[in-house]
């Protein structure tokens, strides 16, 4: 039995004896979720930590490290090669905006790569650049859980640490802010979201964030868009004058209620403020950017440490289109080879923001799948070979009762500044790839060697 299969067979064990199977400390539990201002999704639906062993941990960070290095690499190339980064997909806008040097020397402040690990096997299916990417919501959970009845207990036997990410996340923008020329010791942050408006304002990861920068003692509000004014080389909300914007608005949705005069987008072509993640860092959210990191001709003349990160780790991805391609050194004819092989491929959006849907080819039988690949061919779709999942048994608090519930499990290694620190985990229903409320983090805690 593994070590992480044996933790958390006893914890499971554990929370079915006395005096916990009553279940007290979960309701317990909630009701600190709440205190604490959890309530807004993501929010952990189980009730036992994620497990990641001290070498998982270090061969996942390993592995990751020299990922993003080689998604920093393509990034560079393609705004040096215009052939490639029409590969992008991007929007006019996009491009422009991606043209504007940020002031500092990392392409994406902060970002996390999505993991799948599975029996030993370790794939990264994408990278997300641009918000909190529940780094917040992960250090709260983790403290709360750490300090929950049944981990205790568990504790005693079983050496865990927590991954805090908040504070790297605020060493990573004082340092893009200083690179950037910034003088100000505690300079003031604007988390600049655009929020829907059913969106509890308090409660929101954001809100959490600035309430956490305001305790460092920075000046850190939330704002939207729609209350910047750009005035005499200063971007300010109201008396509030702004050194950093934390950008929590997509691009392409800022750019769906926005043109290219507003304050925001000004004052960074203007250098009058520090924004992490800059505009640019939208070229590497773009999953088309894995069609380049898996086309051999592409990275050639990448270090070999990164070619081979790259064969190890990334799965075979291409942006669909009408077009002849390579695979596993084959020539192919794109489209024919999708259709001919959708059990082991995922038809998704190019953008991570996009509200088109994502198809996983062995949940559709072949009329469904030939209507989903001409869906791909009209709008900026990728396809990638399927990275099976991993998947565990989780404790769930659901109507009063405990059940248990086999879950799929994602594992975000966190990156601030081109380095790792910490790590999320996120849970879905197995076999589902639609909505579903049991979806949320899990605390993610290091199992320590005994």
């Amino acid at each position: 039995m593994s070590q992480v299969s044996e933790a958390t067979a006893r914890y499971h064990k554990l929370i079915e004896s006395e005096p916990y199977i009553d279940l007290t400390w979960a309701e317990a539990l909630r009701e600190r979720l709440q205190a604490a201002k959890l309530v807004s999704r993501p929010l952990s639906p189980v009730l036992r930590p994620h497990f990641v062993t001290s070498r998982e941990y270090a061969s996942l960070g390993r592995a990751a490290a020299v990922v993003f290095s080689a998604i920093e690499r393509a990034q560079q190339m393609a705004m040096a090669t215009p052939s490639l980064l029409s590969r992008m997909q991007l929007l006019p806008a996009e491009r422009m905006l991606a043209a504007v040097e940020p002031g500092y020397s990392s392409q994406t402040m902060a970002g996390l790569l999505d993991a799948n690990l599975h029996n030993g096997s370790l794939h990264f299916v994408g990278h997300r650049v641009g918000v909190p990417s529940s780094v917040v919501y992960a250090d709260m959970l983790a403290d709360l859980y750490y300090d929950a009845p049944p981990v205790k207990e568990f504790r005693k036997k079983h050496k865990l640490s927590k991954l805090g990410t908040i504070k790297p996340l605020v060493q990573a923008m004082l340092k893009a802010y200083k690179e950037f020329g910034g003088k100000n010791k505690k300079p003031s942050i604007a988390i600049v979201e655009s929020r829907a408006p059913f969106q509890p304002a308090d409660s929101s990861e954001n809100s959490l964030l600035a309430e956490h920068l305001r305790r460092e003692g920075f000046t850190a509000e939330m704002v939207s868009p729609e209350q910047l004014e750009y005035k005499n080389s200063q971007l300010r909300r109201g008396d509030m004058v702004i050194d950093i914007v934390y950008r929590c608005v997509r691009l392409q949705d800022f750019l769906v209620r926005f043109d290219l005069n507003h304050a925001l987008v000004r004052a960074y072509k203007e250098r009058a403020v520090c924004m992490v993640n800059s505009f640019r860092s939208e070229v590497s959210a773009k999953r088309g950017l894995f069609d380049l990191l898996t086309d051999d001709t592409v990275v050639a003349k990448f270090p070999a440490a990164e070619r081979k990160a790259i064969a190890d780790f990334i799965p075979w991805t291409r942006l669909v289109q009408a077009a002849k391609t390579t695979y596993k050194n084959h020539t192919v004819d794109l489209p024919d080879f999708v259709m001919k092989h959708r059990a082991k491929l995922v038809l998704k959006p190019n953008d991570d923001s996009s509200d088109q849907n994502t198809f996983r080819g062995a949940e559709l039988d072949e009329l469904a799948w030939e209507k989903a690949l001409r869906q791909a061919m009209r709008s900026p779709y990728v396809v990638q070979e399927v990275a099976e999942p991993a998947r565990a048994v989780f404790p769930l608090l659901q109507y009063g009762s405990l059940i248990m519930k086999e879950m799929q499990v994602e594992v975000h290694p966190h990156f601030f500044s081109g380095k790792l620190h910490g790590a999320s985990s996120w849970l879905s229903v197995a076999g589902s790839s639609g909505f579903s409320t049991l979806s949320g983090l899990a605390p993610t805690f290091l199992l320590e060697a005994k």
